[in-house]
């Protein structure tokens, strides 16, 4: 069974190689909540979040499956949707399909760019770190030995995506970045198929999130470069919280309620961080079918940092490297974050206000 799975597995890569220049498909519909709503209902029936299948996105999965952010909303409810990487959630949002979401930097410049600015907002941040390369240590010994080998990353234009082709920049190397081809393949693979196209050696290694990183550690694979090396006080910001603009607008007062489930589900994964983990596993159990096993976990877990603060002065970095790739012509991010939300948040619980670094709404 293990060795169809891997042929299945390289057939769906290479299908996924003639694909790549899309932005993927629509994410399918989550398992909704498992709270009920209760209390007064506020000026929304419901709010529709979406969020990915991955450690890094704990926020949501711990968030939803313990009711914190049911809580805060009361008896509006809350409802769900999963999504393989950033730009397929950035395509439901600008569908009126979702109204939050939880969502790298680069997906979310990326359409703010494309709309305009018209279409979202940063409204939080939530997670920091948690990327890294690994790669097949029978192929790869150095750095300089990812040139010529097939890379893995999420989704064409996804935050990891973009990251490896400025790493790929760095070295000196070209890639066309729509097409992935050049000193490096990159393959963009969904994050659920890339253990298996690994394993069937499809792939040499993947530039990745948690929990595929450590997957691929269980796989054999060995973590050649964290991301959060290449960045000043090991800080980078993973995953912001995003709002439609028309739902910002329209409900602020959910938007508020939303941000306070997530500020106690952050503060809670940090005074937990033991049985957060196995709350946040557990809720990958329900969504992907199969919980990760205790080694995965406790692999993953220690790579990622909880946060409210956006870490907007990365995102700033992030935006650049998007032009530089050759995805974006012009990133716009000025006037991306609206923060006013979440520093009222903060401020009613005592907490520091944190920085848009220039690029909050004027």
């Amino acid at each position: 069974m293990r060795a169809a799975r891997r042929v299945i597995a390289a057939l769906v890569l290479l299908l996924g190689t003639l694909t790549a220049c899309g932005y993927g498909s629509r994410g399918a519909d989550g398992d909704g909540t498992p709270a009920a709503a209760h209390g007064r209902k506020l000026s929304a029936d419901a709010v529709r979040i979406g969020y990915f299948p991955n450690l890094t996105h704990a926020t949501a999965l711990v968030g939803v499956r313990k009711g914190l952010i049911q809580q805060a909303l009361g008896g509006t409810q809350v409802k769900t949707a999963t999504f393989n990487a950033g730009p397929s959630e950035i395509e439901a949002l600008n569908a009126g399909s979702i109204d939050i979401g939880f969502i790298g930097p680069s997906p979310a410049v990326n359409g703010y760019t494309r709309a305009g600015g018209r279409n979202l907002r940063i409204i939080s941040g939530a997670a920091s770190g948690g990327v890294s390369l690994v790669v097949n240590p029978r192929r790869i010994r150095s750095l300089n030995d990812v040139r010529g080998k097939r890379i893995a990353t999420p989704q064409l234009g996804n935050t990891q995506d973009v990251a490896f082709l400025n790493w790929i920049a760095d070295q000196g190397w070209k890639v066309d970045a729509q097409s992935g081809k050049g000193d490096v393949s990159v393959v963009r693979v969904d994050n659920k198929v890339t253990p298996d196209a690994y394993g069937a050696g499809s792939v040499d290694g993947a530039w990745v999130p948690e929990p595929t990183a450590s997957k691929l550690v269980a796989e054999g694979a060995k973590v050649l470069l964290d991301e959060a090396d290449l960045w000043p006080g090991k800080k980078f910001v993973i995953t912001n919280i995003i709002v439609s603009q028309s739902f910002l607008t329209g409900h602020p007062d959910v938007v508020e309620a939303v941000l306070r489930g997530t500020v106690r589900t952050n503060r809670w994964i940090r005074e937990h961080p033991a049985e957060a983990g196995r709350v946040a596993n557990a809720a990958l159990g329900d969504l992907t079918g199969k919980a990760l096993p205790a080694a995965v976990l406790t692999h993953a877990w220690s790579r990622i940092g909880f946060t409210d603060d956006p870490l907007a002065a990365t995102l700033r970095v992030q935006a650049d490297r998007v032009a530089r790739v050759g995805l974006l012509d012009h990133p716009r991010p000025a006037g991306i974050y609206d923060l006013g939300p979440l520093d009222r948040v903060l401020s009613g619980q005592g907490l520091p206000r944190v920085s848009d670094a220039g690029l909050g709404t004027p």
